[in-house]
């Protein structure tokens, strides 16, 4: 069953706690979601709260994806830009899946939904996101038309002696309009 895509959802209790569920989840898992396993739901509450300010405020927009059970599968947060110089374009953050879904095609799908969803926003011409190196998923963004337009070798630490790249993609929205 494909998931349900809704943009912009209103933020009850219930979302609240399946989003952070969700984070838990796919960090334990080993998901690049910000956090190292092993970690729990009150220990991202603080940044969740952070995103959800940001929305409250119109700096950010929340794409959900739920499952045929109505459960949280999915999310990508879109970040809007301030500089008057960048405001053509936006960040997308805390790109997950449910690890118990991975493997399903839900990844491009959620991909997919946040470039559709990208298109209607005004002025807005192109996606960026990062990614963490070591995890292959700059690989998976390329096979969804993203494009690899940087890299910082070692700039985030997963652990003492465990140094990542931080990785820079780039979705072009023209094509897609």
């Amino acid at each position: 069953m494909p998931l349900t895509f809704t943009l912009d959802p209103s933020v009850d209790p219930a979302l609240r706690d399946g989003l952070l569920d969700l984070w838990a989840d796919v960090t334990n898992a080993g998901g690049a979601v910000g956090f190292v396993p092993p970690v729990t739901a009150d220990a991202i509450r603080p940044e969740l709260v952070k995103h959800l300010a940001a929305m409250s405020e119109g700096r950010m927009r929340l794409l959900v994806g739920r499952d045929e059970e109505g459960a949280v599968a999915a999310t990508g947060f879109f970040a809007f830009n301030t500089h008057r110089l960048m405001t053509h374009w936006v960040w997308l953050y805390t790109v997950m899946v449910h690890p118990k879904h991975q493997g399903k095609g839900y990844g491009r799908d959620l991909l997919a939904a946040a470039a559709e969803a990208a298109v209607g926003f005004e002025g807005i011409e192109a996606i960026r996101l990062t990614c963490r190196g070591g995890l292959g998923l700059e690989r998976f963004y390329a096979s969804c038309g993203y494009k690899e337009v940087g890299r910082v070798p070692d700039a985030i630490r997963v652990a003492p002696g465990d140094d990542r790249d931080d990785i820079t993609m780039l979705l072009p929205l023209t094509r897609l309009a």
